[in-house]
């Protein structure tokens, strides 16, 4: 049975006109009601009839990028990376491919909008960067739109984040688990037992690797799990240097931190230099993905360096058919521990 105006309308319980200006885009819409228009657009499969529909058939010389946050390296990098690719043989206009960076904030509703949109626009590729959100809900969601996306002939490349299984999208995963426990392993190889850690948010896949490649670590040693000087917040820096101040509150003889990621770690830098502590001395610190100010940072930072430029650059040509998914249409991408002046001897 086809799918009509009306049908979204009285699902998303708006007038015919507020679905039609949504999907035009030509009149403001509240963002609360343009989200759930688009939500039930993507819940019944509509498609618009007449010569929009032929329009919205034809090939795409779109691409889509979904990023968490555009002014993070971290995903400035994959985005630059991506676009560097996209074009080449196939695409009109000499081959170029029109690249939209999605930022989502972070938020699953905004990504799975975003996937909609680029959807009904039939995007030739989309390459999502950065880790999943770890909700039941949010993952059947994103599921069955990854499925209707590859079913569509739409290239899916999840870039950063696990695989997801049965939607036909390539997965170029990044081995945050084994990173998280080389760091932890350099750290105790130094003496360091009073350990503390801050995580990225809790929800997050990226987040939860990590920390249990840290935790794999301690309990190799005999240690406690640390839960007690585990703190999560954004991937920010100040969420680095909160929590900083919180874990010398906790534990005034902690000898070392490990952080989410780079840009956490140079908050908790900050912290330390106010709290009269010296790096590495008297605490060390060690980040993850080696953005390109840590070996700026004062001392350099210890991290663990993931090949993004490279990865997302992959991500790309697998997107544009121009090289060959990996066997099983995943692969796992290694990181590699680099010692820095930010780490010394407990």
């Amino acid at each position: 049975m086809t799918v009509t105006l009306a049908d979204v309308a009285a699902r998303a319980q708006v007038s015919p006109a507020t679905v039609s200006r949504v999907l035009n885009g030509n009149y403001p819409v509240a963002a609360a009601t343009r989200e759930r228009v688009l939500r039930a657009v993507d819940e019944l499969d509509y498609v618009l009839n007449g010569p929009a529909s032929s329009l919205a058939a034809a090939a795409s010389d779109l691409v889509g990028i979904l990023v968490n946050d555009i002014a993070d390296p971290f995903f400035g990098i994959m985005a630059g990376a991506v676009q560097s690719e996209i074009g080449g043989p196939g695409g009109r206009a000499g081959g170029e491919r029109l690249a939209v960076v999605c930022n989502t904030g972070g938020s699953p509703e905004r990504e799975l909008t975003y996937l909609t949109l680029l959807q009904r626009q039939r995007a030739a590729a989309v390459v999502i960067t950065g880790g999943a959100v770890e909700d039941a809900e949010h993952a059947a969601a994103l599921t069955a739109k990854l499925q209707r996306l590859t079913d569509a002939g739409t290239r899916v490349v999840l870039c950063g984040r696990p695989p997801a299984p049965e939607t036909g999208a390539v997965a170029l995963s990044f081995d945050n688990r084994g990173g998280g426990r080389a760091l932890t392993e350099h750290l105790l190889a130094l003496g360091h037992r009073r350990i503390g850690y801050i995580a990225g948010p809790e929800e997050r896949t990226t987040t939860r690797h990590r920390l249990e490649g840290h935790r794999d670590a301690l309990a190799d040693t005999g240690l406690p799990r640390g839960a007690e000087l585990t703190l999560h917040g954004p991937y920010d820096r100040a969420t680095g240097h909160a929590a900083t101040v919180e874990l010398l509150r906790r534990e005034p003889a902690l000898t070392a931190i490990v952080a989410a990621n780079d840009t956490v770690a140079l908050g908790a830098c900050a912290a330390l230099r106010e709290a009269g502590r010296r790096i590495p001395d008297d605490v060390s610190v060690a980040g993850f993905d080696d953005l390109p100010f840590s070996v700026d940072a004062v001392p350099a930072l210890t991290t663990v360096r993931l090949p993004l430029a490279e990865a997302a650059a992959r991500a790309g040509r697998i997107a544009m058919g121009r090289e060959q998914e990996p066997p099983g249409g995943t692969a796992t991408i290694h990181g590699e521990l680099v010692v820095r002046g930010s780490t010394g001897k407990a």
